[in-house]
């Protein structure tokens, strides 16, 4: 099923609830609790996001769920709040950093299985600049939001990259691998 795109309003409502999060979260130490009754309808539908955190354009935090398990409101004040404070790449956000992060909103679409016979064709399948990819061997998984595409540009780059990120060696392949693409509704 399409989902229709956010209007500016509601966009805004969803980025000023992602630094809410991170304000209560520098307070609290816990993520906002929301209170869904003080949201439209279309803010509270099961969805899947990523919130990525810049800072001076650099990665600061960036964490999401591939699944839709929770309201959209939900989803979006944990997931700014686990960017700010539980990226394990990071240390947590401090406080005289919140002025200088750009918050960028990914809400993705559910995701669909690619059939391919093969690496090439897998290739020849992909989007570039519009999928987001969900790579599974096993137990091993990893995934590159559409964004990924403006540091790994080329098809072949992209599903290398996407593979190590998965655990796997960048020329690793099998006839068991699995590939899911997704889009995404970018806000910031």
């Amino acid at each position: 099923m399409a989902r229709t795109s956010l209007n500016k309003e509601q966009q805004q409502c969803l980025l000023a609830l992602a630094k809410s999060s991170i304000q209560h979260g520098l307070a609290t130490g816990k993520p906002l609790a929301v209170n869904l009754a003080d949201f439209p309808a279309e803010l509270t539908e099961h969805r899947a996001t990523f919130v990525t955190l810049q800072k001076h354009q650099q990665l600061r935090g960036c964490i999401g769920m591939l699944a839709a398990v929770r309201p959209l409101v939900v989803d979006i004040a944990e997931n700014a709040f686990s960017a700010a404070f539980q990226d394990s790449r990071f240390p947590p956000l401090a406080a005289n950093e919140l002025d200088e992060l750009d918050i960028h909103l990914s809400i993705l679409t559910p995701s669909e299985p690619i059939l391919f016979s093969s690496e090439q064709d897998l290739l020849s399948q992909i989007q570039p600049n519009i999928d987001g990819l969900i790579l599974q061997e096993g137990n091993l998984r990893g995934t590159f939001l559409p964004s990924v595409w403006e540091q790994l540009p080329e098809p072949k780059q992209f599903l290398r990259h996407l593979k190590q990120k998965a655990g796997l060696p960048p020329d690793y392949w099998s006839e068991t691998i699995k590939v899911y693409r997704y889009h995404t509704e970018i806000i910031d």
